[in-house]
């Protein structure tokens, strides 16, 4: 009884930090992923760092990962002087790989390895968050198409994740048969993800009938700059690779021999165990949001 109440005070608070840090303003949504970035990569180093064969310089790591985050969020913002922190990223980047020469390391590769990918796969995907807030996808002839429609569109990113997993978990549990991928998670049935992605799906068209409506000159109307089949396929985007991404921080811990990646949430495990969904999503949405910015 003390884990269930511990796990929902914690998982009411997450949610509550999460909407606030991202709806409050642009600058609350940086600073939120900020931390989000530093303590993923900090958690992520630790774990594979457990290996006998992997050390990686977890300081360093981290700081280029901060200074990839503040570079493309200065950048998305518009501010000039802030592009030159990509400069220090670089520089770690370039440090880490030449300073396996000098350690003595048994395996460089594996350390050159983990680095890149706590680069790659944990802190490029939450430092894209700022493009998606700041930039105008909606093309030119939205209205008032600005950081409020940025906001929530990466608020719509975590609804479509929570949905998916409410909806998977409490349809896998009723109905759920068939086995989605029995090697990495034997948990997950077809059934719960196809339960999940119609609760996601349904939360869509909500935003559509409670979000606010724009009228274009062609008789289309806009809600945070998408129409209603739009934020249909934004939602099975959210799904789809927010799926493949749990499934690859589970194959990750199988793999490192670890239930959970952290105890940094009570009752909820760590970091990754919060965001591996959103680390293939995030970047899954952006690539569609540009693509219909552009077509």
């Amino acid at each position: 009884m003390k884990t269930l109440i511990l796990r929902s005070i914690t998982g009411v608070l997450f949610v509550v930090v999460m909407v606030a840090g991202i709806l409050w303003s642009p600058l609350t949504a940086g600073l939120l992923f900020l931390l989000i970035t530093a303590l993923s990569v900090w958690e992520f180093t630790g774990i594979v760092n457990m290996r006998a064969d992997v050390h990686v310089n977890r300081f360093i790591t981290t700081v280029a990962a901060v200074c990839l985050y503040l570079g493309l969020y200065g950048y998305a913002a518009g501010i000039d002087d802030a592009m030159p922190l990509l400069v220090p990223w670089m520089a770690g980047i370039v440090y880490l790989l030449i300073s396996e020469l000098y350690l003595g390391h048994t395996s460089p590769l594996n350390n050159w390895a983990y680095t890149l990918m706590a680069q790659v796969y944990v802190a490029l995907p939450f430092a894209l968050t700022p493009m998606m807030v700041f930039a105008d996808i909606c093309g030119d002839e939205a209205v008032q198409c600005g950081t409020t429609h940025g906001q929530w569109l990466l608020m719509a990113v975590f609804i479509f994740l929570w949905c998916s997993d409410t909806g998977a978990y409490c349809t896998g549990s009723l109905i759920g048969r068939h086995k989605l991928f029995p090697r990495v998670s034997p948990g997950k049935t077809w059934e719960g993800s196809i339960g999940g992605g119609l609760l996601a799906l349904a939360a869509s068209q909500l935003i559509v009938w409670l979000g606010p409506q724009q009228s274009m000159d062609d008789g289309c109307t806009l809600v945070y700059g998408l129409t209603r089949l739009q934020w249909a396929g934004f939602a099975l985007v959210v799904v789809v690779f927010g799926t493949w991404g749990d499934l690859v921080e589970s194959l990750i811990k199988r793999q490192l021999g670890i239930k959970d990646s952290g105890n940094i949430l009570p009752g909820h495990g760590g970091m990754l165990d919060r965001f591996d969904s959103s680390l293939l999503a995030l970047p899954a949405v952006m690539v569609y949001l540009y693509c219909l910015a552009f077509a």
